[in-house]
């Protein structure tokens, strides 16, 4: 029975590109932000192959993505994305920023505040 072929966590992570960098992944394996088929990982040499299922954080998203090939280079967009197929939930939607109180009031927030009569007047 053949091995089954495998290549670096961190290798595997800069060709699919999801780190502009070989160093942020394996950054983010030394931290254990990384889980494959479950299990997490702190090492950036793991092997990962074919059928492999990763788990990780990526800016605000939680990715989950399944290997399907293995990648022999960091090539163009298209190329990296034939390399997993994404499970990922969607992102969701960012809250709504509350105006911050004692703020200087916008132009929009003087006219506003004039056309309710609660704004200076020059008399």
């Amino acid at each position: 029975m053949e091995p089954r072929p495998t290549i670096r966590l961190d290798k595997w992570l800069f060709f699919a590109r999801f780190f502009k960098t070989r160093g942020l992944s394996a950054k983010l394996v030394t931290a254990g932000g990384v889980r494959v088929n479950g299990v997490r990982v702190s090492k950036p040499s793991a092997s990962v192959g074919v059928g492999d299922t990763l788990t990780f954080a990526q800016g605000r998203a939680i990715r989950v993505v399944e290997v399907r090939e293995l990648g022999t280079r960091r090539g163009p967009a298209p190329e990296a994305q034939a390399l997993y197929a994404d499970h990922s939930p969607p992102v969701p939607p960012r809250p709504e920023a509350a105006p911050r109180p004692g703020a200087r009031p916008t132009k929009k927030d003087r006219r506003d505040m004039n056309a309710q009569g609660l704004g200076r007047t020059l008399e």
